[in-house]
């Protein structure tokens, strides 16, 4: 069954009440972890889906960001030694990578350019343009290899067993990273568990479900979720909890040092598509796609080092996620 364009109209109103919700709590929380003084940041890949959240929640802190995307290419060293040299930052948060693990698949050798030559380029960089910042270099929880359920969540002295070209890129730019904090540069390791909100694009677990649904509701794809694996479970994060966390880490009194940004609980794919259906009140039949199928897995991050370091923690719940991502893609699809 298919509701009529009510009730897009409806979730779209109460995902707006429970952004503006949200809103109040990120300032109230945001406040106590972030009082240092304005810095000048950097920011590569500053026009992806994080950075640009991230570039307006600096600017809002009262820093002096400077981003650069495409323009500047981190595979060739030249472009980025020019962007230091011309901003000469405090801190540099590097986001530029190819961020889907997919896609690392089709063009590994592409993944370890980004990923790693970009990264090996960057501390060179640093090194010699701007030796005294503070560099925030943005891993991922895939670099933990996904496990069987655990009887407590993943934390940083859990060995890292990468298992895709993304996972595995991301993993040794850490390496890199690590090895230059044994020279003298500051250098924080962060590993983001899973993150989402409005404008991911739809190659991601939570936006593509919420795609999907999005388009049933509307009566524009048949009312069939075409899915991977839904008995895996993973650590959901809003994108503006860990745009948080990165703005507490650049706090220069904060250690370097390794650290999830993890919300700590759980939750099963399947439960995820089971939300998301039941906000927009449609029942699709549910059928495996081969593509998307993975083997049975828990990826569960420990934030507590994060946390005791900076006073950080995980707000947003994963109903107000899914009503914000479901009501984006109800107006995107409107729209087309």
């Amino acid at each position: 069954m298919v509701p009529d364009g009510r009730g897009a109209g409806q979730v779209a109103m109460r995902m707006a009440r429970r952004i503006a919700r949200n809103a109040a709590v990120d300032v109230a929380v945001r406040s106590p972890i972030c009082q240092f003084a304005a810095m000048r940041v950097f920011v590569t890949g500053a026009s992806g889906f994080v950075g640009r959240r991230l570039m307006r929640r600096l600017g809002e802190a009262g820093h002096d960001a400077h981003g650069a995307d495409r323009e500047v290419d981190v595979t060739e060293s030249g472009a980025i030694d020019a962007a230091l040299a011309r901003h000469v930052p405090d801190v540099v948060i590097h986001l530029a990578a190819m961020s889907s693990v997919a896609h690392s698949w089709q063009e590994p050798e592409l993944c370890y350019r980004l990923n790693f030559v970009g990264t090996r380029n960057l501390l060179a960089s640093v090194s010699r343009r701007c030796s005294e910042a503070r560099v925030l270099l943005i891993g991922s929880a895939d670099q933990y290899s996904p496990m069987k359920p655990a009887e407590a969540p993943i934390d940083e002295s859990v060995l890292l067993r990468p298992r895709s070209p993304y996972a595995r890129t991301k993993a040794a730019a850490e390496l890199l990273g690590q090895q230059a904090a044994t020279r003298g540069l500051n250098v924080v390791r962060v590993r983001a568990f899973n993150h989402t909100g409005a404008g991911q694009p739809d190659f991601f677990v939570v936006s593509n479900f919420a795609r999907q649904v999005a388009r049933i509701q509307l009566g524009r794809q048949e009312p069939v979720m075409r899915v991977g694996n839904l008995l895996s479970v993973r650590d959901f994060l809003h994108v503006d909890d860990v745009i948080r966390a990165y703005l507490a880490l650049i706090d220069p009194k904060v250690p370097a040092d390794v650290y999830n940004v993890a919300s700590g609980r759980g939750v099963t794919i399947q439960e995820v598509l089971d939300r998301l259906t039941d906000l927009a009140g449609i029942h699709p039949r549910v059928e495996r796609d081969p593509e998307r199928w993975r083997e049975t897995d828990w990826l569960v991050g420990d934030p507590s080092r994060l946390e005791s370091a900076t006073g950080w923690r995980a707000e947003i719940e994963l109903e107000s996620i899914l009503e914000e991502l479901l009501g984006d893609w109800l107006s995107k699809e409107e729209r087309a």
